[in-house]
């Protein structure tokens, strides 16, 4: 069984995608949060491993969830954005993010090299 991801995006498209290639890549997606409100109620009923997060939340910015997250005892939140990491400049360096990965480059190669897993 590879590590449980908890899927955070307000898209459902991008949801399904995302839960598609983390199972075919090993990892066991057991829940999603369509805001950082059901994100933080999901958090806390199923411990994930890793929050993979959208920055752009309909409740909330992501980036502010990513503390809440780890403050649940989340071990990992991977920020994902359709836009590309500099647009948000230092706030990504200060959150409690792991990692970033933008949406067009999400692979199961790219997020275990984030979570520092290997294959």
């Amino acid at each position: 069984m590879g590590l449980s991801v908890l899927i955070v995006d307000d898209h459902d498209d991008f949801r399904t995608f995302a839960r598609l290639l983390l199972e075919s890549g090993g990892f066991t997606v057991i829940g999603e949060a369509a805001d950082a409100a059901s994100a933080l109620t999901e958090a806390q009923r199923l411990q994930p491993d890793v929050a993979l997060v959208d920055v752009g939340l309909p409740d909330r910015d992501g980036i502010d969830l990513a503390g809440d997250l780890a403050g649940q005892g989340v071990p990992a939140t991977v920020l994902v954005s359709s836009r590309e990491a500099g647009a948000y400049g230092p706030r990504l360096r200060v959150s409690r993010a792991l990692g970033f990965i933008a949406k067009s480059d999400l692979s199961t190669a790219r997020l275990r090299a984030v979570l520092g897993t290997a294959p």
